[in-house]
């Protein structure tokens, strides 16, 4: 059983006070969560998402801290928890998304046969890196630093392939989409 007794950095677990560590995590925490904010905000744009995403890292640390004190860089460590933990939230969306897309019928048979046959045409007409490009960023909402790093790429590499597609897609005449 784990109780506070209310004082700072004294836990105590079945009995047992630990009062160093708790002290040493609250400093970790203090001097680590600005800086781990600032990352998660800056790569989710979403402030929300950046403060759910960094409390759920400190809590799987502070779990573990114990190890994860005795190592070289625990700074490193929280932030690998951190971009874990958004990696999963990503997957789980991508997951629901894939499913709620699978069982929704769509308004209209033939609709939904010309839009994926346009989209098909006109996704060949592209290379394969733009076409990737244009997947991840469009249809699955990647920003291009993300979409680089799932590519094996810059970011800027990114841009600069959606911007040859755009091109190559405003060149070819509708017809041929």
């Amino acid at each position: 059983m784990r109780e506070l007794d209310g004082s700072a950095g004294s836990l105590s677990v079945d009995g047992v006070a630990t009062a160093g560590a708790p002290a040493l995590f609250e400093e970790f925490f203090e001097a680590e969560r600005d800086r781990l904010f600032k990352a998660l905000f800056a790569i989710t744009g979403s402030r929300q998402e950046a403060e759910d995403i960094s409390q759920e890292a400190f809590v799987r640390v502070w779990e573990r801290w114990d190890r994860v004190s005795a190592m070289d860089e625990p700074s490193g460590y929280l932030h690998r928890t951190a971009m874990n933990v958004l990696r999963d939230r990503r997957r789980r969306v991508v997951r629901e998304m894939k499913r709620v897309i699978r069982h929704s019928p769509p308004s209209d048979g033939f609709d939904a046969v010309e839009a994926r046959s346009v989209a098909a045409t006109a996704l060949g007409s592209l290379t394969q890196r733009q076409r990737a490009a244009v997947v991840l960023t469009e249809g699955l909402g990647y920003r291009a630093e993300e979409a680089g790093a799932l590519l094996g790429v810059k970011g800027s590499t990114v841009r600069a392939l959606l911007y040859q597609a755009r091109r190559a897609l405003n060149a070819t005449p509708m017809e041929e989409r």
